[in-house]
């Protein structure tokens, strides 16, 4: 969904004339304007006031919304950054070819999926969009340029972007960085302020360290410079794909403790907190649940699993592999608790379900766990009410081919009206502080939470509730008066 309104900016804005181009330092420019290509290039606006920022795409939907009241991305704190740059030294436009031609250090911050055809189907990244980005730098590029992957890409990418873009003519010359992006969807703005470390790789060459250096220099704005790492170009593609990878198996290994939790009478959510006060360990990522969603550790997991099987590791392929099979195993588990609860049956029933995006603060539902138990509870031929502060319209967009009986309802409390059970899929705080007394005098009895997240005190609940963890064991908390 969209953040709240901020000014539009006229169409004529961008592009500069040549006399404003050269009263700032430094032109630079940012190829894709989603998730990752805007914020970030925000927040260089905004720390670089001297410098001019562009950000292009090949979706004029998309550019047009970055420039008008509603920004495509909702984002905490975006719009702020977005008011206080844009039209002054940060702009939108779909016009490619002059974008490359006036600028010198190019970000490449395209979409690359996972491939659904040919050889690597749903495994390989697509790079298709990849490949024809970095043509494009070619064939409009008049002068020598830095080129920046931004994008989560295979280990040696870097390398293919270089035999592209070589035939380059006359004095034109290209050095290819790494400086893959760390950001947490619902924090992105803190996280590019406030980052943990920015990754910078490169060739090491003269030129690639100067370029590298260019970059550096960038950053040395507002980040500390003992929090920016340089590296090969190597070490620096891979170490984003293991981050992810290393996070989404966090939370695979705690759920798959959940599972143990319920046959022992053990309680997850104590041993998570055991556990993670081991200081080798930690306590992030060990909230049991339904698992993960999101843009990124799915596909950067299976990534890193077809790149294992690419050179011949296939164990390590299949180690990998076994963390999203555990996601996947966590939410059909769900869904058996929700039918086994409910007397087998869920035709002709009315589910609320208390958020669709895959994490609290943001409007994103890529592979969205609520996606998948969305579309299982109406293939049981319930009906299905979603609720969800930000969602709402990509979760319409995600069920679109589906025939069944939904209903958006924004507001929590008219959701829940007349269902026999809630399922809460996200972990707004805002569903941690709803009044469930309430809830349940509106809801059909008897009246089921499914909490998916584990947000929930379920001592204060009133609801017979089950969920993902040892708490599955449905336990009555009816108010005496019901």
């Amino acid at each position: 969904m969209y953040c709240k309104v901020i000014p539009a900016i006229p169409a004529h804005v961008w592009p500069p004339d040549n006399e404003n181009l050269l009263k700032f330092k430094k032109n630079i420019l940012c190829i894709g304007a989603g998730y990752v290509g805007g914020p970030t290039m925000a927040m260089i606006a905004s720390k670089c006031p001297d410098y001019r920022v562009t950000v292009v795409d090949i979706n004029p939907e998309r550019i047009n919304a970055w420039n008008s009241h509603e920004l495509p991305v909702y984002e905490p704190g975006l719009d702020k950054i977005i008011k206080k740059t844009r039209g002054k030294n940060l702009f939108f436009s779909n016009n490619i070819e002059k974008a490359i031609t006036e600028n010198d250090i190019i970000f490449v911050s395209v979409h690359t999926p996972t491939k659904t055809f040919g050889e690597g189907a749903g495994k390989a990244p697509d790079l298709q969009y990849w490949e024809k980005t970095a043509r494009q730098i070619l064939e409009y590029s008049k002068s020598s340029k830095i080129v920046i992957e931004k994008s989560t890409l295979p280990v040696k990418t870097a390398a293919a972007m270089e035999k592209i873009l070589a035939p380059a003519k006359g004095k034109i010359k290209f050095e290819v960085l790494s400086n893959p992006e760390f950001l947490a969807e619902g924090t992105a703005i803190n996280d590019l302020e406030n980052p943990d470390r920015v990754l910078i790789g490169s060739r090491d060459t003269k030129n690639g360290l100067k370029a590298r250096q260019e970059l550096v220099n960038i950053y040395s704005r507002w980040v500390p410079k003992e929090k920016i790492i340089t590296t090969n170009t190597w070490s620096s593609e891979l170490s984003k794909l293991v981050s992810n990878a290393f996070l989404a198996q966090r939370v695979s290994s705690i759920n798959s403790i959940s599972a143990l939790c319920e046959k022992t009478e053990a309680d997850v959510s104590e041993v998570a907190k055991a556990v993670g006060m081991d200081s080798r360990i930690g306590s992030k990522f060990l909230q049991a649940g339904i698992g993960f969603g999101g843009s990124c550790f799915k596909k950067d997991i299976l990534h890193l699993a077809y790149l294992c099987e690419y050179y011949g590791l296939p164990e390590v392929a299949a180690y990998w592999e076994s963390v999203v099979k555990m996601n996947e195993y966590q939410q059909q588990r769900f869904i058996a608790n929700i039918l086994s609860s409910m007397f087998n049956t869920l035709a002709g029933k009315k589910i609320c379900v208390f958020g669709f995006a895959f994490k609290a603060n943001t409007g994103d539902t890529r592979e969205s766990p609520a996606i998948y138990i969305t579309r299982k509870l109406l293939a049981e031929q319930a009906y299905v009410t979603i609720s969800d502060p930000k969602a709402l319209k990509n979760a319409a967009l995600d069920l679109a081919d589906i025939e069944g009986n939904i209903i958006y309802e924004e507001d929590p409390y008219k959701a829940a009206a007349g269902c026999h059970a809630i399922a809460i899929l996200t972990d707004w705080n805002i569903y941690k502080n709803l009044d469930f007394r309430k809830i349940y005098k509106s809801m059909i009895k008897p009246a089921f939470l499914f909490d998916g997240r584990n947000i929930v005190d379920h001592a204060k609940c009133c609801l017979l509730y089950t969920s993902p963890s040892p708490r599955d064991r449905t336990r009555s908390r009816m108010p005496s008066s019901a």
